[in-house]
C-alpha cells in the first residue's frame, strides 16, 4: 500500500521503478516518458484543502477556478497556499460563500464537505489500510464529489499507483492520439489497454495527461 504523503510538493517513491516499467511493456510509453525529463507527480495541500479545491474548479476553466478559489480563501481570511479548517468554512453560510463568487450549490457542497471532515465521516487515518475502492465509497458520500473527483484525490494526494480513471475525458483523449491515430476510443478498449500498465496506471495516465498538455496537474 503507498504511504500517504504528509508534505505539500512530495512526490512518489514508486515513481522511477514505474517509468522503468512502462518503458519496458509499452513502446508508446519507452518514447513518451522521456520527453518530460524530471517532471514528477507532486501533491499539495492537505485532503480537506484538496477537496475544497476541487469542488470549486468543477466546471470552470483553470484560470476561473483559481481567480475564485483567491476570493474564497481571502474571505476567510487567509492566502491561496494556506491550508483550509472545516470549522472555518462552517463559520459561513450559503450567502457569505455565494459572496466569493461561488454558485449556491458549491457553497452547500463546501459546507457538506467540512461537515464531514468536522464530524469524523471521513477516516484519514485509516486511509493507508485502505483499498481504493473502499476510499471512493467513502469520498462520493459527500455531496459534489462524484467517483472522477475521488479518484483524482486518489492520485493527486494520495499517490495510489494504479487508479485509471475511465470517466477522464484527457485520458481517453490521450489514448486515442497515442494508440489509435486519432480515432475515438471506448472506455472499454482503455481499461484494456490500461491491463498492461498495472500496477502504475496512474503513471501512465499521467503521461497521457502531459501529452496534451505540458504542464503538469495540481489538485
Amino acid at each position: 500500500m503507498t504511504p500517504l504523503p504528509t508534505d505539500a510538493g512530495a512526490t512518489p517513491a514508486y515513481w522511477d521503478a514505474a517509468c522503468h516499467y512502462l518503458t519496458q511493456r509499452d513502446r508508446v510509453m519507452a518514447k513518451l516518458i522521456p520527453q518530460f525529463g524530471q517532471a514528477r507527480l507532486q501533491t499539495r495541500g492537505d485532503a480537506f484543502s484538496t477537496l475544497a479545491r476541487s469542488i470549486v474548479g468543477q466546471q470552470i476553466s483553470v484560470k476561473a477556478a483559481q481567480a475564485v478559489w483567491d476570493r474564497f480563501v481571502r474571505h476567510l481570511g487567509g492566502c491561496a497556499q494556506d491550508l483550509l479548517k472545516p470549522d472555518t468554512v462552517l463559520a459561513q453560510d450559503v450567502p457569505m460563500l455565494r459572496a466569493c463568487g461561488l454558485s449556491v450549490r458549491k457553497a452547500e457542497y463546501l459546507l457538506d464537505l467540512a461537515r464531514h471532515f468536522q464530524d469524523r465521516r471521513v477516516h484519514l487515518d485509516q486511509w493507508q489500510a485502505m483499498d481504493d475502492e473502499s476510499i471512493i465509497d467513502e469520498l462520493v458520500a459527500i455531496r459534489g464529489i462524484g467517483r472522477w473527483t475521488a479518484e483524482m484525490f486518489l492520485i493527486f494526494h494520495l499517490m495510489r499507483p494504479n487508479v485509471l480513471p475511465l470517466d477522464d475525458v484527457g485520458l481517453l483523449k490521450g489514448i486515442s492520439l497515442c494508440y489509435f491515430s486519432g480515432e475515438p476510443v471506448s472506455r472499454a478498449e482503455a481499461r484494456e489497454l490500461g491491463e498492461c500498465w498495472a500496477p502504475y496506471r496512474s503513471v501512465a495516465t499521467w503521461y497521457l495527461w502531459r501529452c496534451l498538455d505540458p504542464l503538469p496537474v495540481e489538485y
